[in-house]
Formats: C-alpha cells, sequence, structure tokens
C-alpha cells in the first residue's frame, strides 16, 4: 500500500519540481536571495536522489569524498573551486 501511495504521488512531485524552476528563474530576477534558497534546495534533493544524507548538499559530499581520497570527490570538487574560490572547502563549514 505505501508504494502505491508513493506512486500516487508522482503527478504532484513533477508539478512541484515545474513549480520550483519557474520560481528560480523568477527568483533570479526579482529576489536572488530566494533564488539561492531554491538552489539549496534542489542541490539538497539532487544529493539525497543520489544517496546521500538528508540536508547535505552535493559540494559537502564531494570535499567529504575528495577528502578521503576519492577520485570523484577531487574531480568534482576541480570543478567547483574553479568556478567559486575554496568552494568545497566553505560547503564544508556551513554544513
Amino acid at each position: 500500500m505505501k508504494r502505491v501511495a508513493l506512486i500516487l504521488l508522482l503527478p504532484l512531485l513533477i508539478l512541484g519540481c515545474a513549480w520550483s524552476m519557474w520560481r528560480y528563474l523568477w527568483s533570479v530576477a526579482t529576489n536572488p536571495d530566494k533564488a539561492w534558497n531554491i538552489a539549496l534546495m534542489i542541490d539538497q534533493t539532487a544529493n539525497v536522489s543520489a544517496n546521500g544524507k538528508v540536508d547535505t548538499t552535493i559540494s559537502a559530499r564531494a570535499a567529504r569524498a575528495r577528502n578521503a581520497g576519492r577520485r570523484w570527490g577531487c574531480v568534482l570538487c576541480r570543478i567547483l573551486d574553479a568556478v567559486q574560490a575554496h568552494h568545497c572547502d566553505d560547503s564544508l563549514k556551513s554544513g
């Protein structure tokens, strides 16, 4: 029964994702702080979808993987740090 209920939630989840994307684009123009919050929420959702911990960003997960010597973490942190200096290290400090 639980799986059926989860399947029935799918249309609402799709609408929620579409709404989030629309609000993100609108907020970029009207309220950049809200846009950052929406981006953070999507980042955390993507991390959980990839079997990561709840309330953790992909950047923090990559930083932990890099610190543990995992290749994917090293590569992703190099990319993120090229976009924003010390991004992975800063992500560990903020959660």
